[in-house]
């Protein structure tokens, strides 16, 4: 028998008959057609799904990778601190009063010099002695016109006196004793300038000895024995009056400002590390033109590691402050001034612009440009770049 293999309907359309998962009816190449559409369609999805994963993967690591690559900071929030004023000076040492003595009287050759450079002198103490022995003659001279004059004085008086005894008797006229009374007169005269001859040629003998002309230390002694020294010979020794030192300290313009006398200082002569206190006496009413300094003279006790002429470095206190303080590794500067570098809260670095004020031995005052909460780099600024991200880690820890 034979049998169709279509079904049919109304109308002669064929009916799609599924018998064991096949539709009879369908034609083989649609079916395939299908599965191959399905086939693709799954395979984009699953294709679209793997590269937003490897894309949301890569692009977290990559932030971690940056996180980790970030360089280490170590940072500091200084905060403000009560700082005690510093002017760190140099300068020399001399004496706060020097005396120079030389020869006053008319000069000679020296035959005797009693004192070294050194030497502590009361005032009126010899220095040197000069030659005299011409000088002695002149005295002795002298000191014999004075008993002359003396003796024509003494004559004279005792002429008057007897010459008054005979006038009452009517002997000697009235003009006699007139005359008798001016020759005793002229006899006393004479005697007067006698002694004041004698009296000036002690004192010009006097002073061929070269005297301390107040008490002090003996700081220079120019003069040998038989050296022949006159008024122009200069100062032949050079006194420190009461032993007295100062520092002359070269302090720069703005720093002088802040100065006042009275103030301390602590002086440390170079060489050594003792240190010296003293108090600045005298501020300097000019400016060097040149270097634009001026002087602050820091008065200073006696003592024999202060020698004038030698180079000290002297600490003056110029008051209080209260302002951040950081380490100098912290402050860098370049062509358009001081500054430092601030991590925001993104953990980016910022270039701040301060204005440094007193160098102290825990560190530099900023005056200005931040407030001290900042986080701030404390080192390693000049391997930075602004903008840099970084990973700041606390000084403290």
């Amino acid at each position: 028998m034979t049998y169709e293999s279509d079904i049919k309907a109304q109308g002669d359309e064929p009916v799609a008959v599924t018998l064991d998962g096949n539709t009879i009816g369908e034609p083989a190449e649609e079916r395939s057609r299908t599965r191959l559409y399905v086939i693709i369609g799954l395979a984009l999805l699953a294709a679209i799904i793997a590269a937003y994963v490897f894309l949301t993967m890569g692009a977290e690591e990559e932030v971690a990778d940056r996180g980790s690559q970030a360089p280490a900071i170590t940072v500091v929030s200084p905060g403000r601190t009560t700082v005690e004023g510093q002017i760190v000076a140099t300068g020399v040492l001399a004496a706060r009063r020097e005396a120079p003595v030389g020869v006053v009287g008319e000069g000679g050759r020296v035959v005797s010099i009693p004192v070294e450079a050194g030497d502590w002198v009361r005032q009126g103490q010899v220095l040197a002695v000069i030659d005299r022995s011409v000088q002695s003659q002149q005295a002795r001279a002298a000191a014999a016109q004075v008993e002359v004059a003396q003796a024509d004085a003494n004559l004279a008086q005792s002429n008057l006196d007897r010459a008054l005894q005979l006038v009452e008797r009517g002997f000697v006229s009235t003009a006699d004793v007139d005359r008798l009374t001016a020759t005793r007169d002229a006899a006393v005269a004479r005697v007067r300038v006698a002694q004041a001859s004698l009296s000036e040629l002690n004192a010009r003998n006097a002073r061929l000895n070269i005297v301390a002309p107040s008490a002090g230390l003996v700081l220079e002694r120019n003069v040998e024995v038989g050296a022949t020294v006159s008024a122009g010979s200069g100062a032949l020794f050079r006194l420190a009056r009461g032993g007295e030192i100062e520092m002359l300290a070269q302090v720069g313009e703005e720093q002088l400002a802040r100065l006042s006398a009275g103030v301390s200082a602590e002086v440390t002569p170079v060489g050594t590390a003792q240190t010296f206190t003293g108090q600045v006496w005298q501020i300097s009413p000019t400016i060097d033109a040149r270097n634009r300094q001026g002087t602050a003279r820091i008065a200073l006790s006696y003592d024999p590691a202060l020698r004038p002429g030698g180079f000290a470095t002297a600490r003056i206190l110029s008051g209080t402050t209260t302002a951040p303080l950081l380490p100098e590794s912290a402050v860098l500067s370049d062509s358009q001034g001081s500054f430092v570098y601030v991590v925001d809260d993104e953990n980016k670095v910022q270039r701040m612009a301060v204005e440094t004020g007193m160098v102290t031995s825990d560190g530099v005052v900023i005056e200005s440009g931040i407030s001290g909460n900042e986080k701030i780099v404390l080192r390693a600024g000049g391997f930075l770049t602004e903008g840099e991200t970084v990973n700041p880690r606390s000084a403290s820890e």
